[in-house]
């Protein structure tokens, strides 16, 4: 150690009782007991925090090993901080620094959960939650959370005054409890179960996985589900854009008896969003590419040359767009509350959605949806008075909201992070492709299908989808094709009547086999 003599710097080596500097105290001394020194030492260590995180996850954690890693580092880079500045402030600056860092490094990203935050409607909240808070329950709660137990460890070792009182003890152990419930939960993995026979065992023969595979360049997730590995493929394809259906399909509609079916989450959606990005290469072309490489896989997988499709909404726009490119690959082809024209559709709901608001007196809905115009719109969260009240104006008492988001995603083929995914997907995911659609419209683009197809209907579908189908339905042309209607049933027919839409299917494969 140096000490001073006749004002000469004199080295002697330490002896027993001095005092051993710490680490803090090394660090301290190379920044200076100066407050103003100690926090901009705190900022720097918060905004390389916020830099790091901004080229690791963009979108903030995507994956489950993202939202513990970052949780960690959160509360590493917090206990630093309150051990550096010996503060209570530390838990406001170092949160405070990482967010501004955070946001301004990653301005580049798109998508409704990163850009400006809107408050207006549903999708606008939604955003906020899943893109923002959502993200700090992950990191700002961890890194004040180690910013306190910092600023009580300096204050254990005579640095710092000992500012936890009771009350702060308690709220820091609550907050401690808090966090580690968290990652308890985020950390239980997704499983989907086995198919059993009457003696509870595993059937032989069948198959219930979920599997990620490469396609188009990124990995994305299906779940296939089957009682005999056997039967005819059928390869079902959500609505959204961004939907996912993966363990409500297994749950509420029931076609494992007779078909191998494999639900994707398509590029973007669920538990395949973090192949969202980069996001000039999402594009149509590359989701109906993507189609026809998810086809070929369970092609080659199941060894057959021909699978059957299924697409719901918008997965009936990709479901057609892919069958008119390669109709040798499908057997047929099924649209359950089938797309025309988004355009026209999106149009015609706010007519309705408008007079449903004038006849009810919502005058603050009809006023927003005139200042807006009709659709097409260039900002996502404009849609949200369209859309949003569908089941306002038309009403039917089979509607179950048990088949919809979000409670089809509490199945235990979704973890947390999945379920989060699932809300991100579908803003991120539309925000981009939607406006890709616009120029859609089969009553002008597709006049034939080369394979059988069938429309399955509600008999309650909006009328901005129905009238489109029916028309395109009268102008198509196939070598089979037929508009089924299902009582009661909704936009999501096959789940309001899950068991007569099974019977479709049964025919529609029987149709197949036998040639007609």
């Amino acid at each position: 150690m140096s000490i001073t003599h006749g004002g000469q710097v004199e080295e002697r080596p330490l002896l027993e009782g001095d005092d051993i500097p710490s680490s803090r105290d090394r660090i301290l001394g190379a920044i200076g007991d100066g407050w103003r020194r100690r926090t901009a030492a705190v900022v720097v260590l918060a905004g390389i925090a916020a830099l790091i995180a901004a080229w690791l996850t963009p979108r903030s954690p995507i994956t489950t090993v993202e939202a513990l890693v970052s949780m960690a580092a959160a509360l590493g880079v917090g206990v630093a901080a309150g051990v550096l500045l010996a503060n209570r402030w530390s838990i406001v600056v170092a949160p405070a620094t990482f967010v501004a860092v955070f946001e301004l490094a990653r301005m580049g990203i798109e998508g409704p959960t990163v850009d400006a935050i809107e408050f207006g409607g549903t999708y606008g909240i939604i955003a906020l939650i899943v893109g923002r808070v959502f993200h700090g329950l992950l990191v700002l709660v961890p890194m004040m959370l180690g910013a306190s137990y910092g600023v009580w460890w300096a204050g254990r070792t005579g640095r710092a005054s000992r500012i936890m009182g009771g009350v702060g003890r308690t709220v820091t152990g609550l907050v401690t409890v808090a966090v580690v419930a968290v990652a308890f939960f985020l950390a239980l993995p997704a499983s989907t179960a086995p198919i059993v026979g009457s003696d509870g065992e595993t059937l032989p023969g069948s198959i219930a996985e979920l599997v990620s595979v490469e396609i188009g360049g990124h990995p994305q997730t299906m779940l296939i589900r089957g009682r005999s590995v056997d039967n005819p493929v059928l390869l079902y394809l959500a609505g959204g854009p961004g939907g996912t259906d993966l363990g409500a399909l297994r749950r509420d509609v029931g076609l494992e008896q007779d078909f191998t079916v494999v639900a994707w989450d398509q590029r973007g959606a669920g538990k395949s969003y973090t192949a969202l990005d980069p996001t000039e290469t999402f594009t149509l072309d590359q989701m109906v590419a993507d189609t026809l490489g998810v086809t070929n896989y369970l092609r080659d997988r199941f060894d057959v040359d021909k699978i059957y499709l299924v697409g719901q909404s918008w997965g009936s726009t990709l479901g057609v767009l892919a069958a008119q490119q390669r109709p040798e690959l499908y057997e047929a082809f099924v649209g359950v509350g089938q797309m025309v024209s988004q355009r026209v559709t999106d149009q015609m709901f706010w007519e309705d959605t408008l007079a449903w608001a004038e006849s009810n007196g919502n005058v603050a809905l009809a006023e927003t949806m005139r200042i807006n115009g009709p659709p097409p719109y260039t900002n996502l969260i404009e849609y949200d008075p369209v859309i949003a009240y569908e089941h306002d104006w038309n009403v039917y008492s089979e509607f179950d909201p048990n088949t919809e988001m979000p409670a089809i995603l509490f199945v235990p083929e979704y973890n947390w992070m999945d379920r989060m995914n699932a809300f991100r997907g579908f803003l991120d995911t539309v925000g981009i492709l939607y406006p890709q659609l616009q120029d859609i419209d089969f009553r002008n683009d597709v006049a034939s299908l080369e394979i059988p197809t069938y429309m399955v209907q509600g008999e309650h579908e909006a009328r901005g989808r129905a009238v489109l189908a029916e028309q395109w339905f009268q102008l198509l042309d196939a070598p089979t094709k037929e508009m089924i209607v299902i009582p009661g049933g909704g936009h999501r027919a096959h789940f309001d009547q899950p068991a007569m839409f099974a019977d479709i299917m049964r025919r529609v494969r029987d149709a197949s086999s036998t040639g007609r």
